[in-house]
């Protein structure tokens, strides 16, 4: 494959939304050949980035991310910012197909200028989130957008890999009665920085000020993940565009305690080295996967394993070693 990697990043760095989008689709390959240039690639870029607030967003479907994406949004154009939103949709373990239709549901967002919305799928990637969407989050910083949410599927599976990859980690909740809380997983509000409960209007809202109360109450009760930020539960509607800017607000005032305190920086050093140690784990598996030598031994193993003749641990510390001593 022939790209003009140094004019490709130029022209990002530049702010070509086009040639963003095609930086993207370039690391989000799994061609082996289009994986040295997107390293290429983002090597050239990684002066520029860095400078952004990143967030991690997510909640069950059909509590509004959508919406409450576009509508933060636009509250963030308004204040200044440049938002860009990596939006990741589940991926069919059946046909491997992904529906990607966020920059329909975020229309209005999609039509701004100083937004870019790249809806990705997530593939077998557990965690709710695209195996590159590290490295997009820094195309779109080195794109100049100040602002990179992150959502995720929303769909129960751990939620640990956003919060490696974002600063900020926002949890939607709908309103709802008083067994709603035991229905939310401890890992995921031990992960959360902020708790938002959305769709607070007519009917709804007496019910979400109630949510607001037991999840602030429940908040209280654990140990916070940053030792400069106390989690907080708030209340919005993101449909009638009320309780955002106290959204808004907490963001700041999020960001500015953790640079104060050192804590940021510290986060991302941390969050780099986790990166390291997460692409070893899956380029080895990737290899490993690959190696037509090892291909009939897999799938010797992988019967033995079913039929209960060896235990996995076994098979994969042959595997392991035969891989190994291919190398040698």
């Amino acid at each position: 494959m022939t790209v003009d990697v140094d004019g490709l990043a130029a022209k990002v760095i530049a702010g070509d939304r086009r040639a963003l989008a095609r930086a993207i689709t370039l690391v989000e390959s799994q061609r082996s050949d289009h994986r040295e240039v997107a390293e290429n690639l983002i090597e050239c870029v990684l002066g520029k980035t860095g400078k952004s607030i990143r967030l991690g967003i997510s909640g069950a479907p059909d509590v509004g991310k959508s919406t409450f994406i576009e509508a933060f949004g636009q509250l963030a154009i308004e204040r200044g910012r440049k938002v860009a939103v990596l939006a990741v949709d589940p991926t069919s373990k059946i046909s491997g197909g992904s529906i990607l239709g966020d920059k329909t549901r975020m229309s209005e967002l999609a039509r701004r200028r100083e937004a870019f919305i790249r809806p990705s799928p997530a593939g077998e990637t557990l965690g709710g989130v695209a195996r590159r969407t590290r490295e997009a989050i820094l195309l779109c910083e080195a794109g100049g957008f100040d602002l990179v949410i992150v959502e995720t599927v929303g769909v129960g599976q751990s939620e640990t890999a956003v919060a490696e990859m974002t600063d900020m980690f926002i949890l939607l909740i709908a309103p709802a009665g008083g067994d709603d809380l035991q229905g939310v997983k401890r890992g995921v509000m031990e992960l959360a920085d902020l708790i938002v409960i959305n769709k607070a209007d007519g009917d709804l809202l007496g019910q979400a000020h109630r949510t607001q109360a037991d999840y602030a109450h429940a908040l209280r009760l654990m140990t916070p993940t940053h030792a400069n930020w106390v989690p907080q539960a708030l209340s919005c509607s993101a449909l009638k565009d009320d309780g955002l800017d106290k959204v808004w607000d907490c963001v700041g005032d999020f960001h500015a305690r953790m640079v104060k305190s050192g804590e940021w920086q510290r986060h991302r050093r941390d969050q780099a080295r986790n990166w390291l140690n997460n692409e070893v784990i899956e380029s080895l598996l990737d290899a490993l996967k690959s190696d037509p030598r090892l291909h009939q031994d897999m799938m010797r193993l992988e019967k033995k394993v079913s039929a209960g003749k060896t235990s996995p641990v076994a098979g994969a510390r042959e595997i392991l070693a035969r891989f190994l001593r291919n190398l040698s």
